[in-house]
């Protein structure tokens, strides 16, 4: 993702579908120098995607939730959780080059859904669900 696609505090605003293809493109092109698609069909990724993110969540576990920050303040952590975020990102977005889906486009519509579910003037600051949202 470039520079530009940065917003409010550094965090990455969706990326770009030109960005995407081209990730996607250097991700299929690495699988397929190494004839990997024959294991890399939509269940496998999938499962794949999931053992990675627990990969990544295994960095946090037993830390309290006001010290996670801190954890990536370790350099050799840092870089580790950073490995496990790209494993993640990278088969999520094999997994949607197999499978036909155009993630930006799915990202942009999915932002807007959850515009509409979780209305600032009813979410703001508060870790609810959508559905109990007008609950008191």
């Amino acid at each position: 993702m470039s520079e530009q696609n940065l917003g409010v505090a550094g965090a990455a605003s969706s990326p770009s579908a030109s960005d995407i293809a081209t990730l996607q493109a250097k991700i299929l092109a690495f699988a397929a120098e190494r004839e990997w698609q024959q294991f890399h069909d939509p269940k496998n990724l999938a499962m794949a995607v999931a053992v990675e993110a627990g990969e990544l969540m295994d960095h946090f576990r037993w830390v309290r939730s006001e010290e996670a920050r801190r954890v990536l303040d370790d350099a050799r952590t840092r870089t580790e959780v950073e490995e496990e975020a790209a494993d993640v990102a990278i088969l999520l977005f094999e997994f949607a080059a197999v499978c036909g889906i155009d993630l930006g486009a799915a990202i942009e519509r999915k932002l807007a859904r959850n515009a509409e579910r979780y209305p600032v003037a009813l979410a703001k600051g508060r870790a609810v669900k959508h559905d109990r949202l007008r609950e008191g």
